[in-house]
């Protein structure tokens, strides 16, 4: 089962229209019309309908100028006349996308872009995903956590770190990026002779355009000359590359549904244009002899016919339909329990009512143990009408000797699902020695995403049917319990068949390496069912205590906002960045040190912080955020979140997102509850232990630095380690040139600063703002550091050097991290993949290392009956709930095999406390 945030799809019709027609031949139909530009466009409509979007628009510029021609009368002067033939190929685009059921928008007076920026935006604070299906660099802007471009004709997609990959500079800095170096194709004036990597570098330099201004004179050189003659008409480049979000639109995000396809208008207009393949589609629809939505129905050009074939699976009939099978009566279900218990593998899947594992009851189940035959066998599908089916108790009686025989090998597509699925139903699932999911996950992290929908398409050139497709989406999705005995028979059986099909498919692939076959087998496959009973364990919160907490925020939040009030003389809402802005820089007059993408004073974190010296407001503004931050995301939604069956919170732990091997988790997101702030420990205060119990913290002390002395066997780092010496103060005695009883606590500060920023990259830049100094200070360091320490510098050489040659890297195990844009020509894309590859073999070793720990400590407990419980997995620590009479001994057992996990040049040294809640046990 699969669910998400309801998505809005943007396609920005003018781009596309424009780049189809000069990237595909000059198609013509028999009256000589032009078709080519056409063609693109509907099959790039295709692959958005495939996705089913919640909300989707087709937007388009419509005729006349618009604001940007009043406020510059050169704008996109240079533009050359619209060719006829493309000409001819708006009005017919537009009779197409009508019929296929898009909505249309084309507004005066601005362009598709600022239409489009604004539903953006709407969406965004509407908690809608966004994708803007375009190939225009302007949108590069509007990026964000919760919008990302898709580029359909390259299959490419872009979020945050793709833009800063591509352009050098984040999204909030492309606006100024843009400006400095200009837009031939719009006429937008830039900085003469300033291309890509120059904008990038001064915006690096100088942290925003308002920043090269002000320092344009201190640029030397012929391209300091050009930005000096350009600063009259930067802020107007500006103010032209800035896409509008606050255009006054007729419809709202909600309004953008797609309608029902008018069939007649398509068949007339695929006539016309001959795009015979739709036409036939269409006309196999209508006769009922196909199941796909009119959405499917389009040509596919050459382009695309070649991308498919490179995904394909190498053995083709692993994409055919399969012969799937509804199982409703006994004699049936007792014939596929005897292959089931004759078969080398089974692949077993579960359908149930929510995506919450520990909440989930189940609806049916699903196998196969031959590729192209599956059956699914439904247990409690409720609607109305629901022919009778087998009883759920009875079939979960007969397969339960089978799911828990640890010696009948299993398969499954995210496994641990269905783990702890069949947990609250008394089984407790062995035997799982394949999982599609990390097979793919172990073999290229970055490659694609890891589901069952994405696999079937890159490995075997099979379309799945979608979760969406059978129950639909949005307010009107109904429980799978609710789904047609028939449609979930196609969709649950199909998904025990693509996985067995998937496996066939990519572990000969694994098998073959290894290295890779290790990380598999030895540490991701024996880490699934040690994260499963973590998440059924839980963790014991004190709901009494974060409903305290939650009204103490609160109590706070209104002094922090009468403050406010007092100070500025005034009501205003600390919520409101508008209100915000015009309080500190228009009333106060406060020097507005970091800018919007509009050049608008902002109001964000870094801005509050940059004038937080200048008045007392910033500051309070500031713990007031962090306070509502605490309160909503924490001690709201935990005490929400207790589960009624446990009354304990119980996390989701994946393994296969993070592209270095780091285990993440959500729902609760554990990982990011604050410790460094009194109210952000009073969360974890709430995290306790019941009685007779206490907590018990154990944390891997610098295991990043440790591994980068193992792996760059820098004598003065292996000497810091083995000393026992605090590694920052050693480091700061030898950059700075003063016995380590000298070392001051700024020193110290600045060496843990080189000591962590260099494993991330960070430059003479990023440590000169983290430290407060100088540029040349933050580079003298540096120098001195490698001067210091040059196994480091040539560890760092090797490991780029490496990864140009192989692609990749490694951790000390063995996994792999593939650097798609390690030899790109774009040097800002090549610079950051040179960053991951240093950063990756420390970072991915460290995950490597404690998910060894977690499985000796689960099998070392697991003998220990009921003395000890894993709780939570947090970066470097583990969180254990421990009987108070058997600390010492979990204590002692705990540390011995945490700190023998890895086998380096330097101890592992781990830090534990115990207290009754997890901030004692810090």
């Amino acid at each position: 089962m699969s669910s998400s945030r309801q998505r809005l799809v943007l396609i920005d019709g003018s781009s596309y229209l424009f780049r189809a027609f000069h990237a595909l031949p000059p198609l013509t139909n028999a009256a000589g019309e032009p078709t080519g530009a056409l063609f693109g466009v509907v099959n790039m409509l295709r692959a958005t309908l495939k996705e089913q979007p919640d909300f989707v628009a087709f937007v388009s510029d419509a005729s006349g100028p618009t604001f940007r021609d009043e406020m510059y009368a050169e704008y996109k002067a240079n533009r050359a006349p619209t060719p006829d033939d493309l000409k001819a190929q708006v009005q017919p685009m537009l009779e197409i996308v009508g019929a296929l059921g898009f909505p249309i928008l084309r507004v005066g007076g601005v362009e598709a872009d600022d239409v489009i920026g604004t539903l953006a935006r709407q969406a965004e604070a509407l908690d809608i995903e966004v994708v803007i299906s375009t190939g225009d660099k302007d949108f590069a802007q509007l990026v964000s956590p919760h919008i990302r471009l898709v580029n359909t004709m390259t299959r490419t997609t872009m979020d945050r770190q793709g833009v800063i990959e591509k352009f050098g500079v984040p999204p909030e800095r492309i606006v100024d990026f843009l400006a400095l170096t200009g837009d031939a194709v719009d006429n937008v004036p830039g900085v003469a002779k300033c291309g890509p990597k120059t904008a990038a570098k001064w915006l690096a330099e100088y942290g925003s355009l308002d920043g090269v201004i002000e320092n344009s004179a201190a640029i030397a050189g012929k391209v300091g000359e050009y930005l000096r003659e350009a600063l009259g008409h930067l802020p107007l480049s500006r103010q032209l590359v800035t896409i509008k979000t606050d255009v006054a639109l007729d419809v709202g995000v909600r309004d953008l549904v797609l309608r029902e396809a008018n069939r007649d208008s398509l068949r007339n207009l695929y006539r016309r244009y001959e795009f015979n393949a739709a036409l036939k589609d269409l006309d196999a629809l209508a006769a009922g002899q196909s199941g796909e939505a009119p959405a499917n129905i389009t040509a596919t050009p050459p382009a695309t016919i070649a991308a498919t074939a490179a995904d394909a699976a190498p053995d083709a009939a692993l994409g055919k339909p399969g012969k799937h099978e509804l199982i409703v009566d006994a004699g049936r279900f007792h014939a596929w329990l005897g292959q089931l218990r004759h078969a080398e593998l089974i692949s077993f899947d579960t359908e149930t009512t929510s995506i919450d594992s520990m909440r989930a009851e189940i609806v049916g189940v699903s196998f196969a143990v031959e590729a192209g035959t599956a059956a699914y066998v439904p247990l409690a599908h409720d609607y109305p009408g629901a022919p009778a089916q087998l009883d759920r108790t009875a079939v979960l009686t007969a397969l339960k000797p089978l799911l828990e025989d640890a010696q009948r090998a299993k398969l499954g597509q995210n496994a641990k699902y269905d783990m702890n699925v069949l947990s609250t139903h008394g089984i407790t699932l062995r035997g799982v020695v394949h999982d599609t999911m990390l097979e793919s996950y172990v073999l290229n992290s970055t490659a694609s995403r890891h589901d069952m929908d994405t696999l079937a398409k890159r490995h075997l050139g099979y379309q799945t049917i979608h979760y969406e497709d059978v129950t639909g989406k949005g307010s009107k999705q109904i429980s799978f319990s609710e789904v047609d005995l028939d449609s979930a028979s196609r969709y649950a059986a199909e998904d025990a068949d693509i996985t067995l099909r998937l496996h066939q498919a990519m572990w000969p692939k694994l098998e073959a390496d290894a290295a890779l076959c290790k990380v598999y087998g030895e540490i991701e496959i024996p880490l699934i069912p040690v994260l499963a009973r973590m998440e059924q364990r839980g963790v014991l919160v004190d709901v009494e205590a974060l409903r305290m907490q939650g009204r103490q925020l609160a109590a706070r939040m209104h002094e922090l906002t009468t403050q406010c009030h007092a100070i500025a003389g005034r009501k205003f809402s600390l919520d409101s960045p508008k209100q915000l802005q015009a309080l500190l820089f228009d009333e106060l007059k406060l020097p507005a040190l970091v800018k919007t993408p509009k050049g608008q004073p902002s109001t964000n974190e870094e801005a509050l912080e940059a004038i937080a010296d200048a008045h007392e407001l910033p500051r309070l503004i500031l713990e007031y955020r962090g306070l509502a931050k605490l309160r909503s995301t924490y001690t709201e939604k935990l005490a929400e979140i207790v589960n009624p069956r446990s009354g304990r919170v119980h996390t989701s732990y994946h393994q296969a997102t993070a592209a270095t091997g780091r285990l993440s988790s959500s729902d609760p997101n554990l990982q990011n509850i604050p410790v460094r702030t009194v109210e952000g420990r009073r969360i974890r205060q709430a995290f306790i232990a019941p009685p007779g119990w206490k907590i018990l913290a154990a944390d891997y002390s610098q295991i990043e630095l440790r591994i980068m002395a193992h792996l760059s066997a820098d004598e003065g780092l292996l000497r810091a380690f083995h000393s026992g010496q605090d590694v920052h103060r050693s480091t700061a005695a030898e950059v700075f040139g003063v016995a380590l009883d000298a070392v001051d606590s700024a020193q110290r500060r600045a060496a843990k600063a080189i000591n962590f920023g260099l494993m991330y990259g960070m430059s003479a830049f990023g440590l000169a703002r983290q430290l407060g100094i100088g540029r040349g200070e933050a580079q003298d360091y540096i120098a001195r550091y490698f001067q210091r320490y040059p196994g480091v510098r040539e560890f760092m050489e090797r490991t780029r050097e490496q990864a140009h040659a192989d692609g990749y890297v490694e951790t000390v195990f063995g996994r792999r991290l593939y650097l798609d844009n390690i030899a790109s020509r774009n040097q800002a894309q090549r610079a950051g993949a040179e960053r991951a590859a240093i950063n990756a073999p420390m970072q991915g070793t460290a995950a490597d290392i404690i998910k060894r720990a977690m499985l000796a400590i689960d099998a070392w407990l697991q003998e220990r009956h009921d003395h000890a419980r894993m709780l939570m997995q947090v970066h470097d620590e583990l969180v254990f709930e421990v009987r108070a009479e058997r600390i010492e001994e979990i204590r002692d057992g705990v540390r011995t095999r945490m700190s023998a996990a890895a086998d380096l040049a330097v101890a592992l040294v781990v830090d534990i406390g115990v207290g009754d809640n997890w901030d004692q046990a810090h």
